[in-house]
């Protein structure tokens, strides 16, 4: 098995990939994306531009690696805590991702992330054509 680090353009932080590949069997395993702009700072206009964010973030990582959200098989989310309207907005945001058909994905509070500002990280697991 041999690794390789996918990050996007302006993406890396040192020492941290934003995903690493196994080319030899397709597969991308992604570290926590966050809602954060191309400043690096937490989105903090609206849950749902930041949940945008997130998601775009995490498109950029796909795309370095040639792949889509098409070929996303897990995404494990842990948000700041459980809310039924941030629920709702999450579940609208994801649906412009994905198809109706996601793929199968876990919620867990998470006790805090490394930003009070931030409301969700998410990884993802994809699987290359």
């Amino acid at each position: 098995m041999t690794l390789s680090a996918v990050n996007p353009p302006g993406a890396a932080w040192p020492g941290v990939s934003m995903a690493v590949m196994d080319r030899q069997r397709g597969v991308l395993v992604s570290t926590g994306h966050v809602g954060n702009g191309p400043d690096g700072e937490p989105v903090t206009s609206s849950v749902e531009d930041q949940i945008v964010a997130l998601f775009e973030n995490l498109k950029k990582t796909l795309e370095a690696a040639n792949l889509g959200f098409e070929h996303v098989a897990r995404m494990t989310s842990y948000i700041k805590s459980y809310d039924p309207d941030f629920m709702a907005t999450f579940r609208t945001v994801r649906l412009r991702y994905f198809t109706p058909e996601c793929p199968p994905a876990s919620v867990m509070v998470q006790a805090g992330l490394y930003d009070d500002r931030l409301l969700v990280e998410a990884e993802v697991i994809a699987i290359a054509p």
